[in-house]
């Protein structure tokens, strides 16, 4: 790809894209913010959320849902993504089949 080809930057894009952009990055923030509060007060449990994520997790840190279980802090969730041999970075999405069926596994535990 030569200079910008194929891709709009934030001067193409108008006032009302802006603020389109704006508004779902919010609603995705709001929801992930939402759901984690839920995993945290058990209203939640993590494996289904791993077995089929929602669009507003997909996009999240592993390590970041982890951490908002009510008892696995930063040690913890560290041996849980080093057990399962995920990045600390990973994302949901970016899961391999192995590694999810693993950390669904060690979640059920």
């Amino acid at each position: 790809m030569a200079d910008g080809e194929g891709r709009a930057s934030v001067a193409d894009r108008s006032r009302e894209q802006q603020l389109r952009a704006l508004q779902q990055a919010n609603e995705v923030r709001s929801a992930r913010a939402k759901l984690k509060q839920d995993l945290a007060a058990g209203k939640l449990e993590l494996a289904p959320i791993l077995a089929e994520p929602p669009p507003c997790v997909r996009t999240a840190r592993v390590r970041d849902l982890l951490l908002a279980l009510p008892s696995v802090g930063s040690v913890k969730a560290g041996r849980i993504l080093t057990q399962c041999g995920i990045a600390h970075s990973k994302t949901l999405a970016g899961l391999t089949a192995r590694q999810r069926a693993e950390l669904i596994d060690l979640v059920h535990r």
